[in-house]
């Protein structure tokens, strides 16, 4: 996770390349293949195959000295793939030798809140021989790789290869490949096992055209013939550099001879040390495997080593976590590998992964400048929270840049000046001579105790929408981290906690309008942390100004209370409290009309951006009142008696009025407008309930309503679609018509068909729930669907047409999980309705009518008062 990622596909190809953060190099290395020779004792019968099934466009020719002259021979008729991420098998059964069964296992360390070896860039393969025949095989494998990342770097040429013998036996070949553009260089390394019965040899360096030293087919040939390399290749040094327009690969042969109805294990592995993530703005970080492995390019040998010494140890833990899962005769079969391969996306989805204790900062190029500049005092409104040793309020208090790690200037002369922000509103540090400036960088790092520091962590919304850790997407993916790797979640958070306190003001064009507006806005959950500078220069996406959204902040208020439900993590609570508060004041600006309920202004102002909405809408108005809910739930529970008042009153206020514009008996319309849409039954519509329910606060509306509004989804939105084999489409009129008025609308969004289940899930609906589901399985992943394997769409259209491969939402099939095994934080909460024990005094009806939301609270000393803290446990 998040060292740059290689993805295998069921012919064995290598593909989907993103070794550079924010580009997927989608096309296969066809160069990167194992192989197989056998020869039968007596040398009556030989093979040579490559184990990539099928035919493969291009390759085959005679006479070419590249990889065409390879055995591409294997039909695939008795061979089969089967998946269990992190884990994958392929099965040649009698392939190439009628009487040789070979299975290959491959193993990636993605493995549940290990927060150490789940950041390692390899995996492993285990070779199994087994020979059915009478007759001894010399079997031996071969293991090609190109030295390329895919892309323009791969014929860019000066690319360096060279043999090793490691300890226990390792052998292998580095590949230290110099990437172009400026990107950071990448060293892989391939090695095998040498054992008692297993002899491992290498060719460190041939060529795929006629003016290499050594050929591919000169490579090849020799295999056939020898089935090994000659043991000198291992004194011979590096190679010479290779030119542009060459390609430059390596090979590792191990062979074993196996007897009559006897069984052989071969193991290779595969690494690769790219130790810098560098982003086309801002920082370069190091990644969180270096924190372990260093930042040498021999860290690549030495994970290869690693891998093939622990993968048993992976793979017993791997075991412990899913088999509670695969025994469990309660979940569909579709289901439970459905759950665990949609997590690829965790590692195939853009995702980087940084040790927050290694930051390659930018510095100012005069010494005594930056000696000057560290020691400038600075003003800055500051959040200090209780719970390690902080004083609970929000105070102008001076400060030098030497208390701030991580922090760094730009100094872009296209920069807009911003008159309107005033010193003293500042929440970051500002270097002298730029208080007027309106890009403020803000402490990105904060290492706190640094045992328990995992770094942080960012995932692409997609691999062609490429912006990290989309928030509207990662209400829904956010399940997976929580229950997986809950540590990262928590971090996510706390980043955008910074996020929503930061306000970066230099202009935007938003293209949907053609208007202007500010990049991000205090108090706002941004779209995003940006692309180019993420954590410093976020909202890249710029169709709509998401500082107008209606979900984002609701959002961001119920993510972080189920995660502070869920693990009951105080010092978390209290670390964004105060961006929690900021949101529901941000938020409420939006309630116009003063019933209780934010209205949406007739654009498409939530995640379904192109979808418009008038009035109260069912999606934003639910995740609204939910929000008020559990705001108040977490004010109590952490001691902030005042604001735990005013949102259950302002709770109480908006419930009813909610369901009075909406409810129509049956289900809650669409929005309170008058379009010809505003009836529609939306699959989305419970998404407020759907979080409430998993976090352990009271229902937001009666159980008949609830089941009743879920029921109408099911048999319209899904039962009418393909008999339910197609998931659930985001719109129906009810009259039993796809709603057609915009792309989204009669689109099915894979992660909210999950989304949906896991809400019937909780409803006690769990029948419905898995047919639901089992639509976005039947159309994705069985054989007799679209063929999205391991590149789960955003959506698709009722004829298969698919928007936006690899897509993070989908991971919301882990909500699914969460509902069936709520945690016992959640399950052992106090029976005693948490909303039943925050009383309401008649002086706390208001809710800050008087004041500009979060605009206030940046420029008052003590958003708090005089009240402190206290966390009620």
């Amino acid at each position: 996770m998040g060292s740059g990622s290689i993805s295998r596909g069921f012919r064995g190809e290598f593909r989907q390349w993103q070794i550079i953060p924010g580009t997927c190099e989608a096309s296969p290395v066809m160069a990167n293949q194992f192989s197989i020779f056998i020869s039968r004792e007596g040398g009556s019968k030989k093979y040579a195959s490559v184990l990539a099934p099928g035919q493969h466009e291009g390759l085959g020719k005679v006479g070419d000295p590249g990889i065409s002259s390879w055995g591409w021979n294997l039909d695939g008729q008795h061979s089969t793939y089967h998946a269990l991420f992190p884990r994958a098998w392929t099965v040649y059964d009698g392939e190439p030798d009628p009487e040789l069964k070979v299975s290959c296992r491959q193993i990636s360390p993605f493995i549940p809140h290990n927060y150490r070896d789940s950041s390692l860039p390899t995996a492993v393969f285990v070779y199994t021989l087994v020979n059915t025949g009478r007759e001894r095989a010399k079997v031996s494998l071969l293991f090609t790789w190109a030295n390329s990342i895919g892309g323009v770097s791969h014929l860019s040429g000066d690319h360096v290869n060279e043999p090793f013998i490691g300890e226990d036996g390792v052998f292998g070949v580095n590949l230290h490949h110099k990437s172009a553009k400026g990107n950071s260089p990448v060293t892989f390394s391939i090695a095998a096992c040498e054992t008692q019965n297993v002899s491992v040899t290498v060719l460190p360096s041939f060529g795929l055209s006629e003016g290499s030293c050594i050929t591919a087919k000169d490579m090849w040939d020799k295999m056939v013939q020898d089935g090994q390399f000659d043991r000198d290749n291992f004194s011979s040094g590096p190679s010479m550099p290779s030119s542009p327009g060459e390609t430059l690969c390596a090979a590792v042969a191990a062979s074993a001879w196996v007897e009559p109805h006897g069984k052989c294990t071969i193991t290779f592995s595969l690494s690769w040390s790219s130790p810098k993530v560098k982003f086309l703005k801002g920082f370069s970080y190091h990644r969180r495997y270096t924190k372990f492995y260093g930042t040498s390019e021999k860290a690549a040998q030495t994970l290869a080593h690693d891998a093939l010494t622990n993968y048993k140890r992976w793979e017993e833990e791997i075991e412990k976590w899913q088999r509670p899962i695969l025994m469990d005769e309660r979940l569909p079969e579709w289901y439970k590998f459905t759950l665990f391969n949609e997590l690829y996306f965790l590692v195939a989805g853009g995702t980087i992964w940084i040790d927050s204790c290694l930051v390659d900062k930018k510095r100012p190029n005069d010494q005594d400048e930056l000696a000057r500049i560290k020691n400038d005092v600075i003003k800055s409104t500051e959040t200090k929270v209780s719970g390690r040793g902080e004083e609970v309020s929000r105070a102008m208090t001076t400060t030098t840049l030497n208390d701030f790690a991580g922090v760094e200037f730009d100094d872009d002369e296209n920069s807009t000046s911003s008159s309107h922000v005033s010193e003293e509103e500042l929440m970051v540090p500002l270097k002298r001579g730029y208080t007027d400036r309106s890009y403020q960088t803000y402490e990105v790092l904060d290492l706190g105790n640094t045992e328990e520091d995992v770094g942080r962590f960012l995932y692409l919304e997609g691999v062609e929408y490429v912006m990290w850790c989309t928030y509207d997407v990662h209400f829904y993916a956010s399940f997976a981290l929580l229950e997986l790797f809950p540590k990262i979640e928590l971090n996510i958070q706390r980043d955008f906690a910074k996020a929503v306190l930061s306000e970066d003001g230099r202009n935007v064009k938003f293209l949907a309008d053609g208007t202007y507006g500010i990049r991000k806005v205090r108090g706002a959950v941004p779209h995003d942390l940006g692309t180019h500078d993420p954590w410093n220069e976020m909202n890249a996406y710029n169709i709509h100004d998401t500082s107008r959204w209606k979900d984002l902040n609701s959002k961001f208020v119920l993510q972080v209370y189920r995660d502070f439900a869920a693990t009951r993590d105080t010092s978390f609570g209290v670390d964004v409290w105060p961006s929690v508060r900021a949101a529901i004041e941000y938020l409420e600006q939006f309630d116009r009309d003063g019933d209780g309920v934010i209205e949406n202004d007739g654009f498409p102002d939530q995640t379904y951006d192109t979808w418009t909405v008038h009035g109260i809408s069912a999606y934003c108005g639910c995740l609204w009142v939910a929000a008020l809910q559990a705001a108040s739930a977490m004010a109590h529970e952490l001691g902030d008696r005042d604001f735990a008042e005013t949102c259950k009153s302002k709770f109480l206020k908006a419930k009813p009025v909610l369901e009075a514009k909406l409810w129509n008996g049956s289900y809650f319309n669409y929005d309170s407008g008058s379009s010809s849409n505003s009836n529609s039954i939306q699959a989305d519509q419970l998404a407020g309930q759907w979080y409430t329910a998993s976090s352990g606060l009271p229902p937001l509306f009666d159980d008949f309503k609830i089941k009743s509004a879920l029921r109408k989804i099911y048999d319209f939105n899904v039962m009418k679609i393909r008999g339910g084999r197609m998931g659930a489409v985001n719109g129906m009129h009810p009259n039993g018509k796809v709603d057609e008025t915009c792309m989204q609308s009669r689109e099915i969004w894979t992660g909210v068909t999950y989304a949906v289940a896991a809400t019937m899930i909780l409803a006690g609906m769990e029948e419905e729930a898995f047919k639901t589901a089992e639509g976005i399985f039947l159309a994705g992943w069985s054989e007799e669907g679209f063929g999205y394997w391991f590149q789960t769409p955003e959506a698709w259209s009722m004829d298969g047409n698919f928007r936006s491969l690899v897509y993070m939402r989908p991971l919301s099939i882990w909500g699914m999980q969460w509902a069936l095994s709520l945690p016992k934080s959640i399950l052992k909460a106090p029976k005693i309705n948490v909303m039943d024990r925050i009383h309401v005094s008649a002086s706390n009806t208001k809710f800050f009518h008087h004041e500009t939301g979060v605009r206030r609270m940046a420029t008052k000393a003590k958003c708090f008062g005089d009240s402190a803290l206290n966390c009620a446990f």
